[in-house]
């Protein structure tokens, strides 16, 4: 029986922003985070490395993004 790993189920929320092309690069990732400008399911999110999985929303810009891995 297979299993998943942690980390092939599970994104880093700087990563996940880079990865979708919302911000340019990691340093622009960490100041908006840091800056209190994202949201991880409708609540301010400060943690750059917080871990996202499949389900959970993203907001940035007043737009929401899936997080689908």
């Amino acid at each position: 029986m297979g299993t998943v790993s942690d980390s092939e189920s599970k994104i880093k929320l700087d990563q996940f922003l880079k990865w979708q092309n919302l911000v340019q690069t990691g340093g622009e990732a960490k100041l908006r985070i840091q800056g209190g400008e994202v949201l991880v399911n409708g609540v301010v999110e400060t943690r750059r490395g917080r871990k996202l999985v499949s389900g959970d929303e993203v907001t940035l810009g007043g737009r929401r993004y899936r997080v689908e891995l």
